[in-house]
């Protein structure tokens, strides 16, 4: 049975006028990991609210093979090198699962 494999990532926008770029951005990626990536179990884009130059994912992924997978498709590269237009930061936690309900 898989532990999976996933990641919080934290991305600092240029300006808050940024925010509606990127969100179309992820939009459109979301578009490929639904139609391609049977192992991406979890891909969320969050804002938070008060703070309009900040959106959090939070992705969860059968297992590594499954997220090294979604690295190698064209959607995600094409998010990876666009994503620049509108960030300036990019923090990124990679978790191993240990128990929980799912």
């Amino acid at each position: 049975m898989s532990t999976g494999f996933g990641l919080v990532v934290r991305f600092t926008l240029r300006d808050a006028e940024a925010g509606a770029g990127f969100d179309e951005l992820v939009s459109r990626t979301l578009e490929g990991i639904r139609q391609h990536e049977q192992g991406t179990v979890v891909y969320v884009n969050h804002c938070v609210p008060g703070e309009p130059k900040l959106r959090i994912f939070y992705e969860l992924y059968k297992d590594r093979a499954a997220f090294d997978a979604h690295e190698q498709q064209s959607h995600t590269r094409h998010f990876l090198a666009e994503r620049e237009k509108f960030v300036c930061r990019t923090d990124v936690t990679f978790m191993e699962h240990i128990d929980g309900k799912v």
